[in-house]
C-alpha cells in the first residue's frame, strides 16, 4: 500500500516537469518574434530616412485655360537617385481631375524657377523648369511641356532639353535657345508634334556662320564673317535673315 503514494508523488513530478518546459519554450518563441518585429521596424524607419519629398509647385491660375487647369510638380529622392513627377489636371464639377502624368529622373541641382508663357502663340500658357544641370553653368537646361487646348492635356516636348535657355521668339514665332560654349550659338527651331525641329541658326566662335536647314535637315551657309579680335562672340540673335541682335 505504501508504493501507491510514492506513485502518484512521481506521477505529479513528472507531469510539472514537462508544463514548465512547455512554458519556457513558449516565452523563448515570443521573444524571437519580437526580435523580428524590431527589425522590420527599423528596416523600415532606415528606408524613409533615405526617401524625401525635395521640392513641390503648383499652379491653377495660369496655366493652360486659366482657373480651368491646374499643374503640380513634385522632386523627390529615393536613396541616391532624383526624380520629377509631373502631373496635369482640368477642372471637373467640385474637384480636379488628373489628365496626364510625366515621371522623370533627374540631375537638376537648382531649384524648378518655372516659367509659365506662351510657347506656340495659341494665347494659352505652357511651362518649362530646370531639368537638368548643363557642363557650362551659363546653360539653362529646360523641359518644355505645352498646352493642348483640344485635348485639354499637356505634351512633353521630348527633346527640349538639347535647346538651353529657350525662350519664344515673337519675330519669328518659333523658339530660339542660346548655348554657350567657346563661343556662343543661337539656334531657331518649331514645334512639330512633341519635338522641336531647328530651321536655322547663327554661331559665333573664330568666325559667325549663318545656317539654314530645310525640311529634309540638309544645312545651306548663308554668310561667313571673320570675327574681329576683342569683338564679343556672346550675342544672342532674334533673327538670322537679316541678322538682328536681341537689345536687352
Amino acid at each position: 500500500m505504501r508504493l501507491i503514494p510514492i506513485i502518484i508523488l512521481i506521477i505529479l513530478l513528472s507531469c510539472n516537469t514537462k508544463q514548465g518546459a512547455e512554458k519556457s519554450i513558449a516565452k523563448t518563441e515570443n521573444i524571437e518574434t519580437s526580435e523580428t518585429e524590431n527589425s522590420f521596424l527599423d528596416t523600415t524607419k532606415e528606408d524613409t530616412l533615405k526617401t524625401e519629398i525635395i521640392e513641390t509647385f503648383v499652379d491653377s491660375l495660369n496655366i493652360g485655360e486659366k482657373g480651368k487647369c491646374k499643374i503640380e510638380l513634385i522632386k523627390h529622392r529615393v536613396y541616391d537617385d532624383n526624380y520629377v513627377i509631373i502631373k496635369f489636371y482640368i477642372k471637373g464639377p467640385n474637384t480636379w481631375y488628373i489628365q496626364n502624368t510625366y515621371s522623370y529622373e533627374t540631375n537638376a541641382l537648382m531649384e524648378f524657377q518655372p516659367n509659365i508663357s506662351d510657347f506656340n502663340n495659341d494665347k494659352f500658357n505652357d511651362i518649362t523648369f530646370i531639368s537638368g544641370t548643363a557642363a557650362r553653368g551659363a546653360n539653362e537646361v529646360r523641359r518644355l511641356f505645352i498646352y493642348e487646348v483640344q485635348n485639354r492635356e499637356i505634351i512633353s516636348i521630348v527633346n527640349s532639353q538639347d535647346f538651353p535657355n529657350m525662350m519664344y521668339n515673337k519675330e519669328l514665332d518659333c523658339i530660339d535657345a542660346f548655348l554657350v560654349h567657346g563661343g556662343s550659338s543661337t539656334v531657331f527651331a518649331r514645334l512639330k508634334g512633341d519635338s522641336l525641329i531647328e530651321f536655322a541658326s547663327v554661331h559665333n566662335d573664330n568666325n559667325r556662320t549663318v545656317y539654314e536647314i530645310d525640311k529634309f535637315g540638309r544645312e545651306k551657309l548663308l554668310r561667313k564673317d571673320t570675327i574681329i579680335n576683342n569683338e564679343n562672340v556672346y550675342v544672342r540673335y532674334r533673327n538670322y535673315k537679316p541678322l538682328k541682335e536681341y537689345i536687352e
